[in-house]
């Protein structure tokens, strides 16, 4: 893939649905090196999996009339970026009750990398949600995952505000009467 010697020639927009198999190709390089981080929780699932998902506008989890997009990064026809983003609220009592722009996903194709495409797109996504009444825009990256954390809190000013821990199972049996069900 060719470096972009002028940024200005992605175009950001709103995916359609013929933007599927760029996405997935997009979204499969993100999920192989996530599974490279992380084998334990992250996978790379069938290209014609994610593209269907995409296709068919599967992408956002059903959360009754709650908004969610999807915007990509196009050069010279090609999807070499993406971006999935919703608005939420924090089913947590004690927050204020406000609206974040939360961003479920966004990639980067290796090659185009370090060229303000990731920048662009979450512009783009973030502007989307603050014109609709998000206060907050909030993402969540893997503990390993450096470059991300670097980009996102140095690059374009995203500040750590929780943090998320997990066990794995460790196969632990439960007696009937201690069963939570």
């Amino acid at each position: 893939m060719a470096e972009v010697s002028n940024p200005a020639l992605v175009e950001i927009r709103r995916a359609v649905p013929e933007d599927a198999d760029g996405i997935a190709r997009t979204f499969l390089e993100s999920a192989e090196y996530h599974s490279e981080l992380d084998p334990e929780r992250y996978s790379a699932p069938a290209v014609e999996t994610i593209s269907a998902r995409y296709r068919e506008d599967r992408q956002h989890p059903s959360h009754g009339d709650t908004e969610a997009t999807t915007v990509v990064a196009e050069l010279n026809g090609e999807i070499v970026g993406f971006i999935d983003a919703s608005l939420e609220q924090s089913p947590d009592a004690m927050h204020r009750k406000m609206i974040y722009c939360h961003i479920a996903e966004i990639a980067v194709r290796f090659g185009h990398r370090n060229q303000g495409i990731g920048g662009r797109l979450l512009r783009a996504a973030e502007d989307w949600g603050f014109r609709l009444g998000a206060e907050f825009a909030s993402l969540e990256y893997h503990a390993a995952n450096t470059r991300a954390g670097l980009f996102y809190q140095e690059r374009v000013g995203y500040r750590l505000a929780s943090m998320t821990a997990i066990k794995a199972a460790l196969g632990i049996i439960l007696s009937p009467r201690q069963n939570l069900q």
